[in-house]
Parts: C-alpha cells; structure tokens; sequence
C-alpha cells in the first residue's frame, strides 16, 4: 500500500517544492504566504479494490441511463452497471467505455457515486488512477454538493472537480470549482501539464484537501493550485455540504466533443484506490 506524504506548513516547504521542479513535471509553482497548507492524517474512507466483481454496495451507487440532455453536456454514453463496463479486477477498479448499440445510445460507460452512502464536508479526498485517451474521453474524479431532496439545484449545491480530462490531450488535466455565477463555460479552473509522460500510460494521484475557504489541487503530492473565495465572483458554496464522489467516464458532449476516426475503443480508467482523510 502506497503511504501519502504529510504536507507541511509554511511558505518553507513551498519553496523547497519549487527548487524540486527539475525532479516533478509541473504545470507551475508559486510561494503565497496567505496559502493554506494543512495536514489530513486521519482515514475515515478507503476503498482498496481488493474483491473482484460488482463494487462495494457499501459505498458506491450507480447513475444509470443518458440523464436529462446527456447529463447536461449533451454526452453519448448510456451509463450502466454491468460488468462490461464496471468491475473490480486484481485489486483494481475498471470503468469501461464502449462503442457499442445499446438502449438506443451509440456507447456505454460507467458513473459511480457515494450519495447516501459517504458525503463529507472537508477533508483530503485523492484516487491514485490510469486514465483513458482519445478524443471525445472525458473521465473524471469529483465531488457534488447533495441537493437536499431536490430541494436545491446545480451550480448552487456546488461542485469540485478533483480531476478531469479530455482524452486527446493526454499529458494535461485540470481542476475545477462551479457554482452560482461561475459554473460551466465560465467555471474556476487551473490545468496541470506532464512535461515528460502521459495521465494516461502510468497511474497518478490526484487530489484535494478543502477546508474552510480554501482548497488546495494536488498531483502527485505536488500543490499546484490553490482556491478561496477571493477567486470566485459569485457566492462560495463549498463552506457548507456535505458532498459526494463521483468517478464516471462520459464519451462526447459540448465538451470534449464526439469521437473521431481515431479513437480506439474500448477505453478504461483504472482506479488502484480511493482514500479520504479528516484534520485531527
């Protein structure tokens, strides 16, 4: 088992991390004393993926079918919970997405989600992951605020995108917070870059540990973005919750836009765990 390194604080280990960019593929780096960087030890969820099959019912449900205009996005895929497109294999989590006819959609893929079963507000939430490629893959690893019953919609429930990323663009990923006044096209957003590798040809972890009024971007154990409500111009919903995780793999849509002749499929993102951790 991978052990996660301890974040330290201060400006100091900051700039240690800077002098160190020779050795991380980083897309930036900047010391800020009114950056907050704390310590998360303490695990209150861990998905390991050491029982092969269906996931754990435990802790994750499924969204299934094309949701209301293609989940918003106007995506392709028909999200199921068969095994073709989500299963746990090797100590490992594989979401599928396919080219294939089914239910009257062109692909199928997977969206799983802890709504009702783990939500919380704050904490560090990281999954080490292999993603997919290609254009019109867009996997991602993210968190949405419960909606109350209905009682509350999107962007105001807001949400946290930990990681996402468009398959045709393989070395660069970025995160992302929506809410009232900057949700979709006009959302709060950092991308990371690989300068030597690819999200998809080896696992990496990505991450977030949100507190109040801030949180912090991770690859890697490497800070590479940090949000407060000054950056925001709208409301900052992400003091109250809880939220919950989501882990999908869509196909098409307004973004990253359909397939092309290139695309190879079947595509997978791999997930060796999923791991959230409170402040003591």
């Amino acid at each position: 088992m991978n052990k996660r390194l301890k974040y330290k604080i201060g400006v100091e280990s900051l700039l240690i991390v800077c002098l160190m960019m020779s050795f991380f593929a980083i897309s930036s780096c900047e010391t800020d004393d009114t950056q907050v960087v704390a310590t998360f030890n303490n695990l209150v969820m861990a998905d390991e993926f050491d029982t092969n099959g269906a996931p754990n019912s435990a802790i994750w449900n499924f969204d299934i079918g094309t949701g209301q205009n293609g989940w918003g996005n106007n995506e392709l895929q028909y999200y199921t919970d068969r095994t073709e497109n989500v299963t746990v294999q090797n100590g490992v989590l594989i979401i599928t997405a396919k080219e294939e006819q089914f239910n009257g959609s062109a692909y199928t893929s997977a969206r799983l989600l802890t709504k009702g079963k783990f939500e919380r507000t704050y904490g560090r939430f990281e999954a080490r992951m292999r993603l997919p490629y290609g254009k019109g893959i867009w996997p991602a690893f993210w968190l949405l605020g419960d909606d109350s019953n209905g009682t509350q919609i999107w962007p105001q429930i807001g949400e946290i995108d930990i990681m996402e990323y468009v398959g045709d663009e393989p070395s660069r990923m970025f995160g992302t917070v929506h809410g009232p006044g900057y949700s979709g096209g006009e959302s709060i957003s950092k991308g990371y870059e690989l300068e030597n590798g690819r999200f998809d040809t080896d696992f990496h972890v990505f991450g977030i540990e949100w507190g109040p009024d801030y949180i912090n971007y991770y690859v890697d154990d490497v800070l590479y973005n940090q949000i407060t409500p000054e950056d925001v111009p709208g409301e900052w919903v992400f003091n109250r919750g809880p939220f919950y995780i989501i882990l999908n793999v869509a196909v098409g849509g307004s973004l990253p836009g359909s397939p092309n002749a290139e695309t190879v499929f079947p595509q997978t993102m791999l997930i060796d765990y999923v791991r959230v951790y409170e402040n003591n």
